[in-house]
């Protein structure tokens, strides 16, 4: 009976040892920094594409193709990978749309990962690029600026919590609910600043390039990061 119990106890600690972690990350590369993203659930149709596309590789040498500081950096077209000087770039990507998975709670604060898209006119749905993306860096707003991007750009007011991280943290609110939000960098924010800080030319693209390899982080590499973003948390 006491094999049995210590068994039981045996296949239950490897079970629990080998369970999918709850949450899943990616690592971006790139010569001017690396980051950490954390892929949110609440958009599952996102994170599982973005994860599909990493495990193949499809985004390594492409490039951060459009940069405007103070805004964002976009990436995630294939035809960037081998795009000659001053090319045109931002209409590759695979023949499908991901459904816009707007939530109210994942917003344009400085750090996240959000899908690029067509416009209104062509995407009255408002569907995602299937490969097409960008990380926010924004600015620091106050409320005056606030109540005019509310006024001029959003049909909704921005809640008090949000609010308060837009004017300490910072990003891009009048993007919000028109462009879905489905992660944030939680290791490495600095390579967002170095890469906006970037000089660009024709079509906001960078006059150096910024290649990327992406990958998919493995369950022990999760497992370390999640201590030590529970330490900081702590302190």
């Amino acid at each position: 009976m006491k094999k049995l119990f210590t068994l039981i106890l045996s296949i239950c600690f490897i079970a629990s040892f080998a369970a999918k972690p709850k949450n899943q990350y990616v690592k971006i590369t790139t010569n001017k920094g690396e980051v950490i993203i954390r892929l949110y659930n609440e958009t599952p149709l996102h994170r599982d594409n973005f994860l599909k596309l990493t495990k193949e590789k499809y985004f390594d040498g492409t490039l951060f193709h459009r940069v405007i500081k103070a805004f964002m950096i976009q990436g995630g077209d294939p035809n960037s990978r081998d795009a000659k000087p001053e090319e045109s770039l931002g209409n590759g990507g695979p023949k499908y749309t991901i459904p816009a998975e707007f939530n109210d709670n994942l917003f344009h604060k400085k750090g996240v990962l959000a899908a690029a898209r067509e416009g209104d006119s062509s995407n009255p749905l408002k569907a995602s690029s299937g490969s097409q993306f960008y990380i926010v860096q924004g600015k620091i707003w106050n409320d005056s600026t606030l109540n005019a991007v509310e006024t001029n750009r959003m049909k909704f007011k921005i809640p008090e919590w949000q609010r308060q991280i837009y004017k300490t943290i910072g990003g891009t609110p009048h993007l919000d609910r028109n462009y879905t939000v489905f992660g944030e960098v939680v290791s490495g924010l600095e390579m967002v600043d170095n890469i906006a800080a970037e000089p660009t030319g024709k079509g906001d693209r960078p006059k150096e390039d910024v290649k990327m390899t992406i990958s998919v982080l493995k369950k022990k590499e999760v497992r370390k990061l999640e201590k030590v973003l529970k330490k900081a948390a702590v302190k």
